[in-house]
């Protein structure tokens, strides 16, 4: 069966005053229909730049992909015309992003915004693309949606802002989302909902789902599958409930120590120390070793691959098996 996605070997760098900064370092991603993959890792880390790629959004220059294919449904998105790619995006893969407000057009009322997809891709009327944008709105629950139609970005909240832009990324039924840091800036109750709202469209549509944050919880509340990045590469892969829960490298166990829980309460959380390195100027070893617990020279001289620990798990560690019981970070 043909996987929805597949990201092979991917790598993107970026021009900058000071140099080349590489950006993603070989990347490999596969996501099945009906399928959630979380993507999490610091800022920085490459979780925005592909997403960003696959959705062929890159502003070149100063970006440049140098290497891999993207398979959407076994086309290479990055041979497709741009003519190409303005029809697979709406009706075949959307993404959701972090800022709602800078997603919606300020001068124009939320329904013509969503309305207009419908007469781009489906050819509706006015009238009927009026008529489609306020069943979405219904859909993403908001209130009086046939009253409110006519309103402008800014007279929303903003969890109702976010429910506007998922209801612009779900309107086509794609079979692709990517929802990057979609509940940022949202509290922690409209969070909540956000988060149920894009399960519930993903069951409903049999919708692969990529989700993109640097929060745990998140990703272990919504994905199936987690993609742990750090420096522009993958370090940790497999089942989500798996891999938070039985950490198989030192950066994703540093993630998991810092969550916030009953055992830790009245003490500082754990942490990593250090920064991570610049891309600019990548080490030769594996990039976490200034900031890891096990490092030895062998990590400082080569770079660990991504080889399997389990069934359907992968770590990039030459001490993937130590990682439980030997690393600890500080208070």
């Amino acid at each position: 069966m043909t996987q929805l996605l597949e990201v092979r070997d991917l790598r993107v760098q970026f021009s900058t005053a000071q140099g080349t900064a590489t950006a993603i370092n070989g990347v490999n991603l596969s996501l099945e229909h009906g399928q959630s993959l979380g993507i999490l890792g610091e800022s920085g880390s490459g979780k925005s730049v592909t997403a960003r790629t696959i959705m062929g959004l890159l502003d070149m220059p100063p970006a440049k992909i140098n290497g891999g294919e993207i398979l959407l449904e076994g086309e290479d998105l990055l041979t497709a015309t741009a003519k190409r790619r303005r029809q697979l995006t709406g009706p075949v893969m959307s993404m959701v992003f972090q800022d709602a407000l800078s997603a919606l057009n300020p001068v124009h009322p939320v329904g013509r915004q969503i309305g207009e997809l419908y007469r781009v891709h489906r050819g509706y009327s006015r009238k009927a693309a009026k008529a489609a944008a306020i069943e979405m709105m219904d859909r993403v629950r908001i209130p009086a949606a046939a009253s409110r139609v006519n309103d402008y970005p800014h007279q929303f909240s903003g969890g109702m802002r976010q429910r506007i832009v998922i209801a612009m990324a779900l309107a086509l039924d794609p079979q692709l989302l990517i929802a990057d840091e979609p509940t940022t800036a949202l509290d922690v109750t409209v969070q909540a909902q956000i988060l149920e709202l894009l399960k519930e469209q993903q069951a409903e549509n049999n919708m692969g789902l990529i989700l993109i944050t640097h929060d745990i919880s998140v990703v272990r509340e919504v994905t199936d599958q987690v993609a742990v990045m750090y420096a522009g590469r993958i370090v940790e892969q497999g089942p989500t409930a798996h891999v938070l829960g039985d950490p198989r490298h030192p950066y994703t166990l540093g993630l998991s120590q810092s969550v916030a829980n009953e055992d830790l309460k009245g003490r500082r959380l754990p942490a990593i120390e250090g920064s991570p390195p610049d891309l600019l100027a990548l080490p030769r070893g594996c990039s976490f070793a200034n900031r890891c617990p096990l490092a030895d020279e062998q990590c400082s001289s080569s770079a660990p691959p991504l080889e399997s620990v389990g069934a359907g798990r992968t770590s990039a560690c030459f001490h993937s098996g130590k990682v439980a019981s030997n690393v600890a970070y500080s208070n």
